[in-house]
């Protein structure tokens, strides 16, 4: 009589993994979408990181007004300028990304149309990527379209062109930890570092005393192809900004950022 729980417990638990899903992991990520996402369509493919490309040769017409949803821009070239010489001026040179390698998309981005421009109201709007350059030097950058403002008339069409800012924020925030001014945003009033010798030194100040800096982009959005019946669009885009300046330690560079573009009208 005494055995008879235990006897259940281990019956439980051999019924639970003979009717357990050859794959346990398969079946949960493939299971009912929610929301907007396409998690099923692209798991295991290596393409969750790929914008959508509409075929080519699609072409119509789409009025710039209402508002626009799943804004999509995948970098593929990453290039920084870097100072030239006597015989050489300053020029943008080819990078490889580093690090995220296979996650460097923003997408689901949103906004309002009206106007006659793209104007970016959120969504996965910036994301964080080290690339290295030919010289050996890392250059970390946020990739952003953050605030974007974008004109470029009262249609989307094959060839249309929106252009405008974008803003870039601090690769790090007020929360990092550094000499002085230690983690403003989470309520230390004050916290006093060791100071390197010679700390009132004007080069030395820049690393004893940070700043949470940010900066302006400028963005071009090119459509190629449209399809007027489902409201999307796709084509490519070039953004110039900043890269990362180390909280104001650095001096950032500018980064021309080059890729695919998607969208859809609401």
């Amino acid at each position: 009589m005494r055995f008879r729980p235990l006897l259940a417990m281990v019956l439980a638990f051999c019924l639970t993994f003979i009717a357990a899903p050859r794959s346990t992991s398969a079946a949960f990520v493939l299971g009912g979408e929610r929301g907007n996402s396409r998690f099923a369509d692209v798991v295991n493919t290596g393409q969750a990181g790929e914008c959508a490309i509409l075929p080519a040769g699609s072409s119509g017409s789409i009025n710039v007004d209402g508002n626009f949803k799943e804004l999509c821009l995948q970098p593929t070239d990453i290039s920084v300028k870097l100072a030239g010489n006597k015989r050489q001026k300053a020029d943008f040179v080819p990078t490889k990304i580093i690090s995220p390698r296979f996650n460097t998309s923003l997408d689901q981005v949103y906004g309002d149309l009206s106007g006659g421009k793209f104007t970016e109201k959120g969504g996965i709007d910036f994301s964080l990527i080290t690339v290295l350059a030919p010289n050996g030097e890392e250059f970390p950058l946020a990739f952003s379209v953050k605030d974007m403002v974008a004109d470029g008339g009262k249609s989307i069409t094959p060839g249309a062109e929106f252009t405008g800012t974008t803003f870039t924020p601090s690769y790090r925030t007020g929360d990092f930890l550094d000499p002085k001014s230690r983690a403003k945003d989470t309520g230390v009033d004050y916290a006093q570092g060791l100071i390197a010798l010679g700390g009132d030194d004007a080069d030395l100040a820049k690393e004893n005393i940070k700043q949470d800096l940010s900066g302006k982009g400028v963005i071009t959005l090119a459509i190629d192809s449209v399809n007027a019946e489902t409201n999307e669009f796709s084509g490519t885009f070039v953004a110039i900004q900043p890269s990362d300046n180390d909280l104001g330690s650095k001096e950032p560079v500018d980064v021309k950022i080059t890729g695919n573009l998607y969208g859809r009208k609401a």
